[in-house]
């Protein structure tokens, strides 16, 4: 591994006498405190690696106020930070800057996976000392300047045990700013749809959420190495100011801490355009690096299952008397291993396997049972199967929220899956925002959000214990991403957001320009196991199995073009990436399955060349074990025409056998339009493509022997 540090750092200083040791004291207007403000104040300033974007905090009146510009441009206006503890002295007033030290890094890391094998870390740091000047309490803010934007934190060291009731965290970019988000503390959690408006009409939002000023330079607020804290929504302060929100607790408080208080970084991702949003490594780079040593047994790839026939009705998750339609039997599973081993997926998932299906599974998380099977269902014969296959299979653990029946059987569970060849695990938390059940020592039960302190400790438990045993984690329903994957390599990949499940039976369904928000805002946090590659996109047209089990409405229904749905094995990137139909619509189109069988789900090298949020998107991507190349063009329900520079491209000629719209595809009224055509290319060339109307194209370049 490559890997050259440049490091320069001062100790920490107490500031000169540009800040008066006087103070001056003025009665509080509760009059149950006194105020005291520094006679002068303290900036400080610190500018990226290439000098274009600088961060400036201040001290003034006693408050932490920072701003954000970009080539003299003031990006974040005027910001407060600051947090308030329940029943002791915040950091929040009276505050003064009495120290400092700086650091510069370039250095590089490997991915054992990822879109990218090698990550650049190059950033200027600053640590600044504050201080409450009527307590004494002090702490720390840390600050990480890169080229593709900053990340800031708290700490405040020896804090002892300590509840944080408010983190004062502002954004001031203005009300005219443009923003794509989605609503945050909602029961259907993180799975809405984008909507762009300015930020003056936001109320609260998740993050990560894009923003375009007026400059065309874009914005992405989130937040990275998300432990042992509630996660970070947006809630609109003044207007155009959009304060941090903490997920709270169940007992009202949001986050609890014995010790240091160290807070995940808020980040500002800064970029001209929105494809250098998607090109940013900042929330990798501020997460520690791996700490379970070699993870070799992450295993990338492709996996078939049964799921998609449960949500266009085929089958049932539960197992119920006649007429049975239990999807997960030991028949049905043999031939998705079949298939899987057919065509060299690593991988089937299989969900509704065990008891706990029957009945109001939603309502009732008590009920699931992670060892005991049904009786229609073989596992060990089933593990057996598989590995005589040369795959594997992968395990569903739905909890319907009760997070603690879950953690009670937790070894077991994970023993089971271990001593069964699986290396992966999709979990699963549906239940309303809100409503995750934890059972306290005592027999009570509380009730959490998703994104909850309790929440955000109990997926890393299980991510921990997950790895002892050699197997990777895809949560679904979970807290969101910030890049913990750096640091806990088998949390391989997870949903928090709309994904394909929507187009099974959502009214409306996703929509021509969902995934391409996605690229420009949930992707930005890490991989999404969104499930795509549907080539039936009218499923709810087919007839039903049984007058017991009919079609969901034809309102529901894939939105995309054929050549879309491939393009998205490129454009949304996870290392894990389903092939979500029914084996025999994949059959039935030899022809576009090669696209699926050829490309690869871990990546030497991504690149964004050109997009705009919500509209369009192009992504290349070369294959770590070739010299091969792979494109996505995608489109929302306007039809275009794209330009493509191939000078990504190596030395030499490629064949790019290409997947794209026909002429008269259209999400609409022709779907499946496709034109399948192999060129000659090398880097000096441009790409013409033409995209139909929530259209698309996917291409792989091979590299060819020109010796």
């Amino acid at each position: 591994m490559r890997f050259h540090v440049a490091l320069a750092t001062a100790s920490m200083l107490v500031l000169s006498a540009c800040t008066a040791q006087s103070t001056a004291q003025t009665a509080s207007s509760s009059g149950t405190a006194d105020v005291l403000a520094p006679d002068m104040a303290t900036t400080l300033d610190v500018a990226s690696p290439d000098g274009r974007d600088s961060f400036s905090l201040s001290d003034e009146g006693g408050q932490l106020r920072y701003t954000v510009s970009r080539n003299g441009e003031e990006i974040v206006g005027s910001s407060r930070l600051g947090l308030r503890f329940l029943g002791e002295h915040s950091l929040d007033a009276n505050l003064k800057i009495v120290g400092e030290s700086r650091s510069e890094t370039d250095s590089t890391w490997e991915q054992p996976w990822g879109e990218r094998r090698v990550v650049r870390d190059t950033h200027k740091a600053l640590t600044v000392e504050v201080e409450r000047i009527d307590t004494g309490r002090r702490g720390f803010i840390d600050i990480k300047m890169f080229d593709d934007g900053l990340g800031f934190r708290y700490r405040v060291p020896n804090s002892g045990d300590v509840a944080v009731i408010d983190e004062l965290t502002e954004f001031n970019i203005g009300p005219e700013t443009n923003s794509w988000t989605i609503p945050a503390r909602m029961y259907n959690r993180y799975e809405y749809l984008y909507a762009e408006k300015p930020v003056g009409q936001l109320q609260l939002v998740h993050t990560p959420a894009t923003f375009e000023k007026e400059s065309s330079v874009h914005l992405s607020i989130h937040e990275a190495a998300l432990v042992n804290y509630s996660a970070m929504s947006l809630e609109q302060n003044r207007e155009g100011v959009l304060e941090a929100d903490l997920s709270p607790r169940s007992d009202g408080v949001k986050v609890r801490l014995d010790g240091d208080i160290l807070t995940p970084w808020r980040t500002i991702q800064i970029s001209d355009d929105a494809a250098g949003l998607v090109n940013s490594d900042l929330i990798l780079n501020l997460n520690e690096p791996n700490k379970l040593g070699d993870v070799s047994w992450v295993e990338p790839g492709k996996y078939a299952g049964i799921w998609w026939e449960q949500h266009i009705r085929e089958g049932t998750w539960g197992n119920t008397p006649a007429p049975n339609r239990h999807a997960a039997t030991t028949e049905a599973t043999k031939a998705k291993i079949d298939f899987a081993a057919k065509y060299g997926f690593n991988g089937v998932l299989v969900e509704g396997w065990n008891t706990g299906w029957d009945g109001d599974w939603f309502n009732n998380g008590d009920v699931f049972s992670f060892t005991e099977t049904y009786d229609d269902y073989d596992m060990p014969a089933l593990a057996q199967y598989a590995r005589d296959k040369g795959t594997r299979l992968i395990g569903h653990h739905e909890t319907s929220g009760n997070i603690t029946n879950y953690e009670n059987q937790l070894a077991d569970a994970l023993d089971l899956m271990e001593s069964s060849g699986v290396r992966a695990i999709k979990t699963g938390y549906v239940a309303d925002a809100g409503n995750i059940k934890r059972v306290d020592e005592n027999g009570v039960a509380h009730y959490e959000y998703h994104d909850s302190q309790a929440l955000v400790d109990h997926h890393l438990k299980v991510v921990k214990e997950a790895a002892k045993r050699q197997i990777a984690i895809n949560a679904h329903e979970p807290v969101k991403d910030t890049g913990l994957r750096r640091t806990y390599p088998n949390w391989v990949s997870r949903e928090g957001a709309r994904g394909q499940e929507f187009n099974a039976w959502g009214v409306p369904p996703n929509g021509p320009d969902h995934a391409l928000d996605l690229i420009y805002t949930r992707m930005l946090s890490g991989p999404m196991d969104y499930t795509a590659g549907a080539f039936n996109l009218r499923p709810n047209e087919m007839e039903p199995v049984g007058e017991d089990l009919l079609r969901n409405s034809p309102a529901s229904r894939i939105e995309h073009t054929l050549a879309k749905e491939l393009s998205l094995y490129v454009a949304l990137y996870s290392p894990i990436q389903m092939v979500m139909d029914l084996e025999r619509n994949y059959e039935a189109r030899p022809d576009a399955f090669q696209f699926i069988l050829d490309v690869p789900t871990d990546w030497e090298e991504s690149l964004a060349l050109d997009g705009e949020v919500g509209d369009f998107a192009v992504i290349a991507r070369r294959d770590r074990n070739s010299e091969d190349w792979y494109l996505a063009a995608l489109t929302d329900a306007t039809a275009r025409d794209v330009s493509i520079d191939l000078s990504f491209l190596g030395d030499g000629d490629y064949e790019a056998q290409i997947y794209r719209d026909g002429a008269e595809a259209d999400y609409e009224s022709d779907p499946y339009d496709i034109v399948i055509e192999n060129r000659t290319v090398s880097s000096a060339d441009k790409m013409e493509l033409s995209l139909g109307r929530s259209g698309g194209a996917a291409i792989r370049f091979l590299k060819l022997d020109n010796e």
